[in-house]
């Protein structure tokens, strides 16, 4: 039986055009998503798909006024009786967040996929098409639910938590952490690591219009507890503090933090580093902060928006949910 999944587009680089095959720049968010699926008819992929154009941008643009109807859609759409999934093609720059945040306000009981490209549709060696066969593939296996929200880019499968882009070019920009990948896949095959952890799971938060706002510091050498404090501002509700090495910072940097946390800041300390855990420290405690243990800094930033807009504040259910928990 032919699987039935409702695509949802909301531009960038897999919808891009450079106008040359070789040409180094490009406009994201090009092609409409009609067009992309006559296109994609030319696969024989063994799917019936459905498009909706939610946005058509450069992804370095979005954010809640797309997140908003996006959310709504992938909904409308799981709630269908015809419908077996979801995919989203979506930019590159910013497309783990997207799926982090969808991964925390989603069931888990239908597979929806994110997918992109990393170079334009008409440049040599377009990969978005594959990406999207393989997208496909993905969303029509009934093993796909149950594992959250996923992202599929270059033959591998990433859970929404773990996937993080590591280079500016490339077909193979993305890599996963703690987990590297939860399946390799190309349009023919797929193979799954692991069983789903999720199955038929409601979204483990309430999805809200509106995000608190959230500052994200990156420490540096010289870095000042006054600079920091003119960064985060008075209306920020909290503040992620990208450290060196394993989310550390000058002493000056975190007693201005413990000052924040007295006025009821939450302070999330986490790493510039790409790889590598934030466990609590002896001080957290009696500063109050809290570790984004395998989070980058800007999920973290997203996950601590989402605990505040859930009035989720007792500091030991903050920290669980960054556990993983």
């Amino acid at each position: 039986m032919t699987t039935r999944l409702t695509v949802l587009a909301t531009g960038g680089t897999i919808a891009g055009i450079a106008g040359s095959a070789i040409a180094k720049d490009y406009r994201a968010g090009e092609i409409g998503i009609d067009a992309y699926l006559e296109d994609v008819g030319a696969l024989g992929l063994e799917a019936d798909l459905s498009g909706r154009q939610i946005a058509n941008i450069d992804s370095a643009d979005i954010g809640p006024d797309v997140w908003i109807p996006l959310h709504e859609a992938i909904l409308e759409a799981l709630a269908s009786e015809t419908c077996q999934g979801v995919i989203v093609t979506h930019g590159t720059d910013t497309l783990e967040e997207t799926a982090f945040l969808l991964d925390l306000t989603l069931p888990a009981t239908k597979p929806v996929v994110l997918v992109g490209a990393m170079r334009p549709a008409d440049a040599v060696g377009y990969d978005g098409l594959r990406n999207f066969a393989n997208a496909v593939r993905v969303a029509s296996d009934p093993q796909a639910a149950g594992r959250g929200v996923l992202v599929v880019m270059g033959d591998r499968v990433f859970a929404a938590r773990d996937v993080r882009k590591v280079r500016t070019r490339g077909s193979e920009a993305f890599r996963g952490f703690p987990r590297e990948s939860l399946g390799l896949v190309s349009p023919s095959a797929l193979e799954w690591f692991g069983a789903p952890w999720r199955p038929g799971a409601a979204a483990r938060f309430a999805w809200v219009d509106e995000l608190p706002e959230v500052a994200v510091i990156h420490a540096h050498a010289g870095l000042t507890g006054e600079a920091v404090e003119r960064m985060v501002g008075t209306a920020a509700r909290g503040v992620v503090m990208a450290g060196v090495g394993e989310g550390n910072f000058p002493e000056a940097v975190r007693a201005a933090l413990r000052r924040m946390r007295d006025c009821g800041v939450f302070v999330v300390r986490a790493s510039r580093a790409e790889e590598g855990l934030v466990d609590r420290e002896p001080d957290d405690d009696s500063n109050g902060f809290v570790a984004a243990r395998a989070l980058n800094p800007q999920k973290a930033r997203l996950l601590l928006q989402v605990l505040i807009a859930n009035e989720v504040t007792d500091l030991v259910a903050i920290q669980r949910a960054f556990d993983g928990n």
